[in-house]
C-alpha cells in the first residue's frame, strides 16, 4: 500500500540525504540564528512533502488536482494562488489560536502541526473527543477554501519497532483525515500517508523532542491550473 517498490525507497533515501545535508549546513554553530532555523524548518517540511508524494504514489498531487478539477472545483492561477492562501492562512491562524495547533507557511503551502498530546492519548490512535471542536473549525475553513489538496501525514518518535511506529502513524493520519471527511470534505482532495519515525523535527534523545516528533501534519497545496 504505502511501500510499493524498492525504487521508491532508493529515491526517498536520496532525498533524505540531500535534505539532511541541507539542514546540517544551516546549523553552522549558530543555534540562535532565527533565519537559520527557519531555513532548516523549510527544508524539513519540503523533505516530508517529497516523502509523502513518493510513498503515496507517483504524481499523487497531480492526480488529486485532476480529480478535483473533474469534480468541478476550479484551479487557481498566477497571483491568485498567493492571495487565496494568504486568506486561508489568516483564517486558520485565527481559528486555531490557543488550541496547541501550529500553523506555518512554506511558499504557497500551508502546514498545520497537530501534536499527539493535543490530538491523541498516549499510544492511542483515536482522536480525543475534546479535540473535535478544533477539527470542526479547521474543516469549516477547508470547506470554504476548497481549491486545495489536503495531505495528511502521521509521524512518531523513535521508541518502539519500525512496524509499530508505522502502524500508529498510518492509523493516526487516517483518523484525522476520516474525521475531516466526515465533516463534508471531499475524499478526492486527500492524500493520506504514515511516515513512522523517519522524519523527526526534534531530538529523539529527550522526552520533549520525542513529544514534538509524535504528530500529525496537514499540508494544504493549491490546485494549480
Amino acid at each position: 500500500m504505502l511501500h510499493t517498490t524498492s525504487f521508491k525507497y532508493a529515491v526517498l533515501a536520496s532525498c533524505l540525504i540531500a535534505f539532511t545535508s541541507g539542514c546540517a549546513s544551516y546549523d553552522g554553530g549558530n543555534a540562535n540564528d532565527d533565519h537559520a532555523r527557519a531555513k532548516k524548518g523549510a527544508l524539513i517540511g519540503a523533505a516530508i512533502g517529497v516523502a509523502a508524494g513518493l510513498l503515496s504514489g507517483d504524481s499523487a498531487v497531480e492526480r488529486r488536482q485532476h480529480a478535483m478539477v473533474g469534480a468541478g472545483i476550479g484551479a487557481l492561477a498566477g497571483g491568485a494562488i498567493g492571495n487565496y492562501q494568504d486568506k486561508q492562512e489568516a483564517e486558520l491562524r485565527r481559528e486555531t489560536a490557543g488550541t496547541g495547533i501550529d500553523v506555518s507557511r512554506d511558499g504557497d503551502v500551508i502546514k498545520l502541526n497537530l501534536p499527539d498530546g493535543v490530538t491523541f492519548d498516549f499510544n492511542k490512535t483515536d482522536i480525543k473527543p475534546q479535540f473535535y471542536p478544533s477539527l470542526n473549525t479547521i474543516a469549516g475553513t477547508l470547506r470554504e477554501y476548497n481549491q486545495t489538496i489536503v495531505e495528511v501525514s502521521g509521524h512518531t518518535d523513535n521508541i518502539g519497532s519500525d512496524a509499530v511506529n508505522q502502524r500508529i502513524s498510518e492509523q493516526r493520519a487516517n483518523s484525522v483525515a476520516s474525521y475531516l471527511m466526515a465533516q463534508g470534505l471531499q475524499r478526492e482532495r486527500f492524500e493520506i500517508v504514515g511516515l513512522g519515525k523517519r522524519f523527526p523535527i526534534a531530538d529523539n534523545a529527550t522526552e520533549q523532542g520525542r513529544s514534538l516528533n509524535r504528530r500529525v501534519e496537514i499540508r494544504l497545496l493549491p490546485i494549480r491550473s
